[in-house]
């Protein structure tokens, strides 16, 4: 069973938003418990981290999405959310969710992206 599964991707003009969810596999591992990441992979780069929220809802941005990204949590759902506003083309990737340390199996991702 795959870990994660990541949903919300699409085509948007820059300037717009969309909205990823990344649906955790309950049988994994404690979702709650747990520190989960969105990462971003573009043609022809290596695989970036996005942003991170912690068991305790604390956030953490990379320097190119801080203020126009939002990641959130529901534990209840098992699932984490990536707001994204402001979309720029360079934002234009496929997006994954994962945890930061004790890596599991990546998904499909979702792909996102920004036309100009």
């Amino acid at each position: 069973q795959v870990p994660f599964v990541e949903s919300g991707g699409g085509l948007v003009q820059a300037g717009g938003s969309l909205r990823l969810s990344c649906v955790a596999s309950g049988s994994t591992f404690t979702f709650s418990s747990n520190t989960i990441g969105w990462y971003r992979q573009a043609p022809g780069k290596q695989r970036e981290w996005v942003a991170s929220i912690s068991s305790y809802s604390t956030t953490g941005y990379a320097a190119s999405v801080k203020g126009r990204f939002t990641i959130s949590r529901d534990n209840a759902k098992n699932t984490v959310y990536l707001q994204m506003n402001s979309l720029k083309p360079d934002d234009t990737a496929v997006y994954y969710c994962n945890r930061p340390t004790a890596t599991l199996s990546w998904g499909q991702g979702t792909q996102v992206t920004v036309s100009s």
